[in-house]
């Protein structure tokens, strides 16, 4: 057995104690090590939004050693199998990073001046920025050339916080004097695994990582894989393939984290559905057949809309839905091209700690394998 496979055996154990009695944990998911070895591969390789290019030539020979056909368009790379209207799934491949914007200044890169027209206020992003805005003193990073990822050099973040003029994150960081405006930099960023945990900047490589999965244990429908979601452009990069395609659907899947405030909250339940965002509601038949199928496998679930409602009672200032690049698409083609999202629900949000049981992602995998023959 590969070291691998004992931290698995060793961690699934652990963490299905802390699931809701809702219904029972899964058994560990065989080829789980797999899994995980691709996501560990996959965190290593920058990806900051708006500086995607080299991130997506990896998924690309990943997908090809696979036998899928791939396709690259401005803002999306396209897989599909020999059934490619089936089911589709897509995942926004962007990470949130650093942006060198002038001499010894770096900015979050997702909210730079040139992305500000794309954000309307109520994304979760926007609304989580004071929150995060202490987290990142004494965090890695590494800088990387634009188009290539090839690594210039490493600094550390001494200090953060929001410039009210810029509405963005400021960074103090150590080491990147040198740097060029519009070179992007990424968090130092490894796979951590502790008591049936995993942590690392997992929003949104483990979506990545998972479809990747699916494609070679058999997957024959159309995956794709957007840019710039956290800065609010991944659904027009989406919008366009379908328009290109003359494609409508109401079987797209959105694969996503889900933040939660605390682990006994993110742990109430295995995986995360949503009926709807603040855009638009969602294809009520593909999301009750999710949950139907989590029912079916003994799936603990909830639904994202209903706990932030709960979340609202008697909050002077509600909590947004968030506006999702499933709901930015469905009100953008008044529901011919929608779907729903499937979501791990997990912890630290938008940091390089993010934190998801190994159980919801083996049920996550669990749910949608039951889409292979």
């Amino acid at each position: 057995m590969s070291p691998l496979n004992l931290v698995v055996d060793q961690l699934v154990g652990p963490a299905a104690s802390t699931q809701s009695s809702l219904a029972p944990a899964p058994t560990p998911l065989e080829g789980l090590a797999d899994f995980l070895e691709i996501l560990q591969f996959l965190i290593r390789e920058p990806s900051v939004v708006g500086s995607e290019d080299s991130f997506f030539r990896v998924l690309r020979r990943e997908l090809d050693e696979v036998g899928a056909e791939v396709s690259y368009y401005h803002g999306v790379l396209v897989a599909q199998g020999r059934r490619p209207h089936d089911l589709m799934l897509s995942a926004h491949i962007d990470r949130h990073g650093l942006l060198c914007t002038g001499p010894n200044e770096f900015q979050y890169a997702a909210f730079i001046a040139g992305n500000q027209s794309e954000l309307t206020g109520d994304s979760v992003s926007e609304q989580m920025l004071h929150t995060i805005e202490n987290r990142f003193q004494g965090q890695r990073v590494q800088a990387h050339l634009p188009y290539t990822g090839t690594y210039i050099g490493q600094g550390i973040i001494t200090n953060s916080y929001i410039c009210p003029e810029r509405k963005n994150l400021i960074f103090e960081v150590d080491g990147l004097d040198y740097l060029q405006p519009g070179t992007p930099i990424s968090f130092l960023d490894r796979l951590q695994f502790k008591d049936g945990y995993i942590s690392a900047q997992l929003d949104n490589v483990i979506s990545a990582a998972i479809i990747i999965f699916l494609f070679r244990c058999g997957f024959e429908g159309t995956a794709l894989f957007t840019a710039q979601e956290e800065s609010g452009r991944s659904w027009r990069y989406a919008l366009s393939w379908f328009q290109r395609q003359r494609i409508a659907t109401q079987r797209l899947v959105a694969l996503d984290t889900s933040p939660y405030h605390s682990r006994e909250a993110a742990d109430q339940q295995l995986v995360t559905l949503r009926r709807k965002d603040a855009s638009a509601d969602f294809a009520a038949a593909t999301t009750q057949e999710l949950a139907d199928r989590c029912t079916q496998l003994d799936i603990s679930y909830s639904y994202k809309d209903d706990y932030i409602a709960a979340q609202n009672l008697g909050r002077p200032k509600p909590y947004s839905l968030g506006r999702t690049e499933m709901g930015r698409l469905t009100a953008a083609t008044e529901g011919s091209v929608t779907g729903t999202t499937l979501q791990i629900p997990t912890t630290e949000y938008h940091t390089a700690t993010e934190t998801a049981s190994l159980a919801s992602v083996a049920a996550v995998i669990r749910l949608l394998q039951t889409y292979l023959d």
